[in-house]
């Protein structure tokens, strides 16, 4: 079990712990296949989280896509939503992030980014696997081989591209503190620090390759035990707390109350929506039901895909940038359509304080005008893979009650509460979610915990 918990092939990359999973020559044959499958003219990006693993797989991505004939232009140590504004700007044919974002030190990943500078669709995706698997590489003669350079003014384009959205003068106003993880947020904040001369007060701000100061979770548990204690000593306005890749955030508020993950999204929707009323919030079937009550207020509707973000880029093709206010996960990662879709826990960060300056309200007198939700999560490993008789048996159980939805496992809904439980894409699990308005549902939660352990 543990042998297959090590590496998980998803659509949108490859990720494990580096040794018994991911290995060196699983980063060459992805990246081969990556630089095989780019039809688009123009140069590879590459960037890294500082994992002391980075440089090992650095070295064998950029082999791989110089050997396909790929040029690559390395980008040192930056998010992926750095890498992501970068392959726009330079019009590359795409990008390879290197880091396992939430993910602990010994966790690595190659994530794969298309010429738009969003995750590869789901058709790319399959097709990526496809040459991986064959191994059909599309290797060329030694006078065709790939050219490789650096650039060290990714992250200063970046805060180009958040200036022109956000008003860092007037969010100066605010004291806060970030708890950068040991990762990239830190690289860039020390540099929103320099050019906007706003005092952020950064901890764990030094990169760490192995010896990251926690976990990098964005969780309130995490922000309630390393975070929230520092805010009131500080005297701070909010803080915030992302993952090593800068992509997700969690945050804290003035009384330093740890807020749910799960709140970003309905927090950012209730701003968006404010500004563009009537536009679409597009999330999957395990993000809290809160989301839906802000769209209402605010006239706007809520498109749910399946979890992954696979599903969110599939169904982003779908709509024009002008109709979505935003989309987004229940784990602090959002995005927005002035950045055309791209998973940043620092423009989320940003949207969070452009709300308390719009409003001239703290952010727990935000946080607390939406109705009380509470979310009870869990897990159970599979084993006897019974999953169809254990949505089948659900569905009969629960099915007539509420609203039944197989899109994605099955969720089930009524008026004040809803389940979901589906078969994780990456792991051997069955994941178990209830939430309801007011108390946690808990019988609901340990009456779905008992069957699922029964069948699966």
């Amino acid at each position: 079990m543990q042998r297959a918990k090590a590496l998980r092939i998803s659509p949108v990359g490859v990720r494990g712990i580096v040794g018994p999973g991911l290995t060196v020559t699983h980063a060459l044959d992805f990246a081969a296949a990556f630089g095989t499958l780019l039809a688009t003219d123009g140069p590879v990006l590459l960037g890294r989280d500082p994992r002391s693993s980075g440089n090992m797989l650095r070295a064998a991505a950029t082999s791989a896509l110089l050997a396909c004939g790929r040029d690559v232009i390395d980008l040192g140590i930056v998010s992926t939503p750095v890498i992501q504004h970068a392959i726009r700007r330079r019009n590359a044919a795409g990008g390879i992030s290197l880091g396992a974002s939430h993910n602990a030190a010994e966790w690595n990943a190659l994530k794969f980014l298309g010429p738009a500078g969003t995750y590869l669709a789901s058709s790319e995706a399959g097709e990526l696997l496809d040459i991986y698997h064959l191994k059909k590489f599309a290797f060329v003669d030694w006078h065709q081989i790939g050219k490789l350079s650096t650039a060290d003014d990714a992250i200063e384009t970046y805060l180009d591209d958040l200036e022109r959205v956000f008003d860092f003068a007037r969010l100066r106003q605010f004291r806060v503190v970030v708890d950068c993880c040991n990762g990239t947020s830190s690289t860039i904040l020390e540099r929103v620090r320099e050019r906007f001369a706003w005092p952020l007060i950064l901890i764990n701000a030094r990169l760490e390759g192995a010896a990251f100061a926690h976990e990098p979770e964005t969780s309130a548990r995490m922000v309630g035990s390393q975070l929230g204690p520092l805010i009131q000593p500080l005297a701070a306005d909010a803080g915030f707390l992302f993952d090593a890749d800068a992509d997700r955030v969690a945050c804290a508020t003035s009384r330093g109350e740890a807020l749910s993950e799960e709140l970003i999204l309905p927090l950012v929707a209730d701003g968006q929506l404010a500004k563009f009323p009537g536009r679409l919030v597009l999330t999957n079937l395990s993000t809290t039901a809160l989301v839906d009550e802000v769209a209402r207020r605010r006239g706007g509707e809520v498109i749910r895909v399946p979890v992954g973000r696979q599903a969110a880029i599939d169904a982003l093709s779908g709509y024009r940038p002008e109709q979505i206010a935003l989309a987004g996960e229940g784990t602090g990662a959002i995005m927005l359509p002035q950045f055309r879709f791209v998973y940043d826990g620092i423009a989320a960060m940003l949207m969070v304080l452009t709300i308390m300056a719009d409003r001239g309200q703290a952010l727990h007198e935000i946080a607390g005008s939406f109705p009380r939700y509470s979310m009870l999560k869990g897990e159970v490993p599979l084993k006897q893979m019974r999953i169809p008789q254990l949505y089948s048996e659900l569905r009969d159980a629960f099915g007539h009650q509420g609203r039944a939805d197989t899109l994605d496992g099955l969720r089930v809904d009524w008026p004040e509460q809803w389940f979901h439980v589906r078969v994780s894409q990456t792991e051997p699990l069955v994941r178990v979610i209830c939430e309801a308005q007011g108390d946690p549902p808990q019988a609901l939660f340990d009456g779905l915990m008992e069957q699922v352990r029964r069948l699966a």
